[in-house]
């Protein structure tokens, strides 16, 4: 879904380190409902908390969370900082030049405008997206449109309620809460747009085997149907399913 982040972090040189370890570390953002954030206590929540878990259990490994910035988030994986990223990020061949994803754990999902009026064109507007994302990368190729970008999907939201951008792009299934909450203020501007290839779990290139126990574990939900019955009840009745 989200997100065309190319990290330029040299890839760490010892396979298979991560099932050396007694504790596999998970590294997420913990700021993109509903596929991860931060609850009251400080704990990661959402979507892929329990996926994670889930998935964690079903590979008999021992998991434990760690939180990063979105626009370094794929350096510190390749530099051994965690050893798996679960964090919304979209499959794309440009990641994959960097990272090994394990097979989708989400359907490719669409991307929105929003703004605080319909009638907006976004072949002309001042457009705000995350930085590193693949809707970033989606307007920085429309002629006549600007790009703005923020560091977090929040900031894109406060920008154009506060008139710094006409239009904000993300993946839908965020933004609906955001238009939802905003009290007639913020509106879906056009169509959807399909960006991406589905979400899916990124591991360093040095370690197929972790990498390889995940992507099974991926396949057993698809097979007997958990998967998607996690993706209707923390996604929305409406989301893509497999």
């Amino acid at each position: 879904m989200k997100n065309l982040l190319i990290g330029t972090a040299v890839l760490a040189m010892t396979a298979g380190a991560a099932l050396a370890q007694d504790v596999v570390r998970l590294g997420t953002e913990g700021a993109y409902p509903p596929y991860n954030f931060l609850d009251d206590n400080g704990e990661v929540a959402g979507f892929e908390r329990f996926l994670g878990d889930e998935l964690c259990k079903r590979a008999e490994l021992t998991c434990e969370w760690v939180t990063n910035d979105w626009d370094s988030i794929i350096p510190n994986l390749v530099s051994g900082n965690y050893d798996a990223i679960i964090a919304g990020m979209s499959i794309t061949p440009e990641r994959e030049e960097v990272v090994a994803f394990t097979q989708n754990y989400t359907p490719p999902s669409p991307s929105s405008y929003v703004g605080t009026s319909d009638g907006i064109d976004p072949t002309t507007a001042v457009i705000a997206a995350q930085t590193g994302t693949i809707q970033a990368a989606h307007v920085s190729t429309m002629e006549g449109a600007t790009l703005v970008e923020f560091p977090s999907p929040d900031e894109t939201v406060a920008a154009v309620m506060g008139g710094e951008a006409d239009l904000t792009l993300a993946d839908k299934d965020f933004l609906i809460p955001a238009v939802e909450e905003s009290g007639g203020a913020l509106v879906f501007v056009g169509d959807d747009i399909p960006l991406g290839g589905g979400i899916g779990m990124a591991f360093r290139q040095s370690d197929p085997e972790l990498r390889d126990k995940f992507d099974a574990a991926v396949q057993s939900m698809k097979d007997d149907g958990t998967l998607n019955e996690m993706i209707l009840e923390h996604l929305g009745a409406n989301s893509p399913t497999f």
